[in-house]
């Protein structure tokens, strides 16, 4: 094994351990962190025509929103519906985009997206740190 392939391993690991120790509410912010990272790469690669690029990035991105909508409790506060709609919004720009190739599609999802996920970092920082997980779920209102 060379020394990139170790680097990478180890990398790799440690991604894998910061999610699976993550709290719920550092997971959410963490899926809106590479929901944004995805939207503009997705939008660069769509203005230099770069289609796998950008249909790999778009499709995460897609992945993504559509795991933000899976997990959002809709029975937990009042505002929770219309998020709900917002992210079936995101979800057909992402993919209007990639179909039609339309980089303005993404764009104008990423700014949708990126005061949500502002706010979500703020609702974040905001709980308390002894805050047990499952308090930490209901505070945001995810699964």
């Amino acid at each position: 094994m060379n020394v990139l392939t170790s680097a990478a391993a180890k990398l790799s690991a440690y991604n894998r351990d910061s999610i699976l120790s993550a709290s719920p509410a550092r997971l959410l912010t963490m899926l809106y962190d590479r929901l944004l990272l995805d939207l503009t790469r997705g939008e660069a690669a769509l203005t230099a025509e770069q289609w796998p690029t950008a249909w790999e990035n778009l499709r995460h991105a897609d992945q993504i929103v559509a795991e933000l909508a899976g997990t959002l409790r809709v029975d937990l506060w009042d505002g929770a519906e219309s998020l709900l709609q917002l992210y079936g919004y995101l979800a057909d720009l992402i993919v209007g985009g990639m179909i039609e190739r339309d980089p303005a599609k993404v764009r104008e999802a990423i700014e949708l997206a990126e005061p949500l996920r502002r706010t979500w970092h703020e609702a974040a920082a905001l709980l308390p740190a002894a805050s047990s997980a499952t308090e930490a779920d209901r505070d945001l209102g995810v699964a």
